[in-house]
């Protein structure tokens, strides 16, 4: 049997991810050091999301980008600096999650992004958003993939 996060817990990653969201979208346009930033969203934004969730993502993607830019750019056909900040940080945050949190498959990571972007993102972009993250998830998370009962 799968383990599974209760309910609670399931809408305190969605609160965490849509502060993920901003908080990389803040991090590429304000100049404010990151340490600021992950404290101001931790003391303000996420009263009701999973902070711990939130700091190692947040940390990771802030720590690894030249590395998630650089697993991004085979599904693009811009480079990565030209992207709208908004779907730049929702790729580097996706792919975050895609290449450090195991325990959230890959299709929860796609689907929680696209919707993200569904909401702050410009108004076809959450297709553009979902190509990038299939091909991310099926080149990194394969296993998940070939892991089926027939």
């Amino acid at each position: 049997m799968l383990d599974q996060q209760p309910k609670s817990g399931i809408w305190r990653r969605r609160r965490a991810r849509r502060a993920l969201v901003q908080a990389a979208y803040q991090s590429q346009v304000s100049g404010l050091p990151l340490a600021q930033i992950e404290k101001d969203f931790l003391e303000h934004s996420l009263r009701k999301g999973d902070k711990a969730f939130f700091s190692d993502v947040f940390r990771k993607m802030s720590a690894q980008e030249s590395e998630l830019d650089e697993m991004i750019k085979p599904f693009l056909d811009i480079p990565v600096d030209k992207l709208d900040f908004l779907e730049r940080g929702v790729l580097r945050l996706a792919a975050t999650e895609i290449q450090f949190r195991h325990d959230v498959p890959f299709k929860v990571v796609i689907d929680e992004y696209v919707e993200l972007t569904k909401i702050f993102g410009a108004e076809e972009a959450y297709k553009f958003v979902n190509g990038v993250l299939d091909g991310l998830g099926k080149r990194y998370r394969d296993i998940e993939l070939n892991d089926r009962d027939p």
